[in-house]
């Protein structure tokens, strides 16, 4: 056992830049497709919520499409898949399509949007009728009525469910290694190839551990927070 640590100990200490630079990468992931793909699953939840028949079709329709099939197979038709087309590769977005980052990056904003979409959904259903019936009465208009009444309830009840598409969200980073992109798990896999050990791939296992449990803790206060405003 402790020549497991030492080795992990020189793990570290020789590969730290590595591995820094993987973590910086999963973290960029993650915030930024958090913090996208919340605002898409507000807009997503809404119109089906609140939009016309042909709106709430398609958002019906996009939630089946990207929580019916795998993250990675989403992952994969971006990266690999939509190279294959002369028209992609000749259109401006190629750009961005022809870089693994931002093709993870585009897949996770849009696999977790899909799941958060129906987290807030259920909390504007949950709010009680009366609420909204009541503001009309006063004139209030719908945007104030959205920004002031349905969106601040429904995030609220829906932080336990948020919070736990967080931390999928976290985990889920991984994948973008299947793209060629060094994340944490990416980094940790090449230096297990290079050393024939899975010492890299334990250490990584331990980082993401401590931030599920760090982002639980930080979910956990906002629950205790929602509690006490509701009491």
């Amino acid at each position: 056992m402790d020549a497991w640590f030492t080795d992990i100990l020189v793990l570290l200490q020789d590969n730290r830049a590595e591995l820094w630079e993987g973590l910086v990468v999963t973290l960029q992931l993650w915030a930024t497709s958090g913090v996208a793909g919340l605002v898409l699953a507000l807009g997503l939840a809404l119109g089906a919520t609140h939009g016309g028949p042909v709106v709430r079709r398609l958002v019906r329709f996009y939630g089946a499409a990207f929580r019916g099939t795998p993250l990675l197979v989403q992952m994969f038709l971006l990266y690999y898949g939509l190279s294959q087309f002369e028209w992609v590769r000749a259109s401006a977005a190629w750009v961005v399509l022809e870089d693994a980052f931002y093709c993870g990056l585009i897949a996770l904003t849009l696999n977790i949007a899909a799941y958060m979409a129906e987290d807030i959904r259920a909390g504007i259903l949950a709010i009680p009728a009366g609420q909204t019936e009541a503001a009309r009465a006063f004139g209030m208009p719908s945007g104030t009525l959205l920004r002031r009444i349905v969106l601040p309830q429904a995030l609220r009840i829906a932080t336990p469910a948020l919070g736990n598409e967080v931390v999928s969200l976290l985990k889920a980073t991984a994948l973008v290694s299947t793209i060629t992109v060094f994340d944490l798990t990416g980094v940790a896999r090449r230096l297990s190839n290079e050393s024939y050990t899975t010492d890299a791939l334990v250490l990584a296992g331990v980082v993401y551990g401590a931030l599920t449990l760090l982002i639980s803790a930080g979910v956990h206060f906002l629950e205790r927070r929602r509690k006490s405003h509701a009491a």
